[in-house]
């Protein structure tokens, strides 16, 4: 039975990988290293990931079907009670937790086990299509290729997370393992207030060893995140002294509001573009007489004119560092700038809190290198650390300094998520199991523990 596994997985990654490629073309899997013997646990585990890999797919066409664009509040709670079923049915204590009080549908939460070291998996329900999108229906495009809205940002890994535990359970694993599962409501459009939206997987993280995530990563099943870059959103709001433009740059007039707010953007640019993994975005902008700025939207209006020098402006960004070091610096740096104002005008920055930076770690490597283990003891080949520029921000960012090890990265793999042409590479979503659950039982105490 494992020699006919390892034939189907070795075929998995013998085939150039539809979904799962890398920019400019579908990935060609490197050659897998010959597989270790697994133990007799080890084999019953692949064994019931392949017997189980249709009931996989009809869960994925399931709750894909399910509309859960984060605002969509019945919508994201329907996928989270299809989840919780699946979730009680292999004897965790479930429940949802209300997320009225950040203006969102609410989270997943599932425990089970007490004895051994607690694993946290990581997943969201909701995606970025609302009802009103005309993306909304599972699509199989051929026995490799499904199109679907959050077939893999991320369903693919929430069906992961399910089938790997199921596999666990069948081969008598699981019952010795510690487990929490959090999937989060409104991991595409976070509730506010963010300590409140994500105090259910911070609390989960408490005690755990180990913190994964399934989002979908950088699309290539060779690689997943031992590193994140965080998301933070800056406002820049400038005020000048109005004038006849013709007075412009008059000791008593100066140079008004957009040249200030240019002064400060071109600055923010010298002093900080250098650094590796850092990227910070003016992405609206609005400068006049008149500004009125729409912000939860990012959109708005200006009104002036070409003759008298401009009264304010208005710039709304993006910062993305990868540690909370390189981000304080970053913050620090710009605060500094916007604090020297040219003359006659007052610059004020504000810095808002989002998804923290993961940042890279021994403990992270560590667990990279137990999963690259598991891999190659399957047969499928290395897995390496993705450049974070690559990737974005995630929900494991909130929990990875609260933990020894965390990786992300590791969920059903494909292309094009956030756009209606999202598709998911199903010759994956079995190998991706597989390595998923292989990790879970060696890390969470397994025979071949290879801590």
């Amino acid at each position: 039975m494992i020699l006919r596994s390892r034939v189907r997985a070795l075929a998995l990654l013998a085939v150039p990988a539809l979904a799962c490629g890398v920019a400019g073309g579908p990935a060609e899997p490197s050659p897998p290293a010959a597989p270790a013997a697994l133990d007799a646990t080890e084999r019953a585990v692949v064994s019931a990931v392949d017997a189980g890999n249709a009931a996989a797919l009809a869960l994925l066409e399931r709750i894909v079907n399910i509309n859960s664009g984060t605002m969509n509040l019945a919508g994201v709670r329907e996928v989270g009670a299809v989840l919780r079923a699946e979730l009680d049915a292999l004897g965790f204590t479930t429940r949802w937790i209300d997320g009225a009080g950040f203006a969102r549908a609410g989270h997943l939460v599932a425990e089970r086990g007490r004895a051994g070291r607690r694993l946290l998996l990581i997943g969201h329900l909701d995606t970025v299509f609302e009802p009103s999108s005309p993306f909304q229906r599972f699509e199989r495009l051929s026995d490799a290729a499904a199109r679907g809205p959050g077939i893999i940002d991320m369903k693919g890994g929430d069906v992961i997370i399910v089938q790997a535990l199921r596999a666990l359970a069948a081969a008598g694993a699981l019952d010795r393992m510690a487990i929490t599962v959090v999937m989060t409501g409104d991991e595409e459009h976070p509730g506010e207030p963010l300590a409140e939206a994500r105090r259910a997987l911070i609390d989960a993280a408490h005690g755990a060893v180990a913190a994964i995530g399934f989002e979908d990563g950088a699309g290539d099943p060779r690689v997943a995140n031992t590193a994140r870059r965080g998301s933070t959103s800056w406002t820049l709001r400038v005020t000048g002294t109005p004038a006849h433009s013709s007075q412009i740059f008059r000791d008593d007039v100066g140079a008004g509001a957009i040249f200030e707010a240019a002064r400060v953007l071109e600055a923010f640019r010298a002093r900080l573009s250098g650094q590796q993994y850092l990227t910070f975005s003016p992405g609206v902008a609005l400068g006049g007489t008149a500004v009125a700025l729409d912000a939860p939207h990012n959109q708005g209006s200006a009104a002036g004119k070409t003759n008298v020098v401009a009264r304010e402006m208005v710039v709304q960004g993006d910062l993305r560092a990868v540690s909370p070091e390189q981000l304080e610096l970053a913050r620090a740096t710009m605060r500094e700038i916007v604090a020297q104002p040219l003359p006659h005008t007052r610059s004020e920055l504000d810095i808002a809190d989002g998804y923290p930076p993961m940042a890279p770690t021994e403990g992270n490597r560590r667990l990279l290198a137990l999963y690259d283990a598991a891999s190659r003891d399957l047969g499928l080949g290395p897995v390496a650390a993705v450049d974070p520029l690559k990737t974005g921000a995630a929900d494991v960012s909130f929990v990875a300094n609260l933990v020894p090890m965390a990786l992300d990265g590791i969920g059903l793999c494909g292309q094009d998520d956030h756009t209606d042409k999202e598709t998911a590479d199903l010759r994956m979503l079995p190998a991706q199991t597989k390595r998923a659950a292989l990790l879970l039982y060696r890390l969470g105490g397994g025979a071949r523990d290879r801590e």
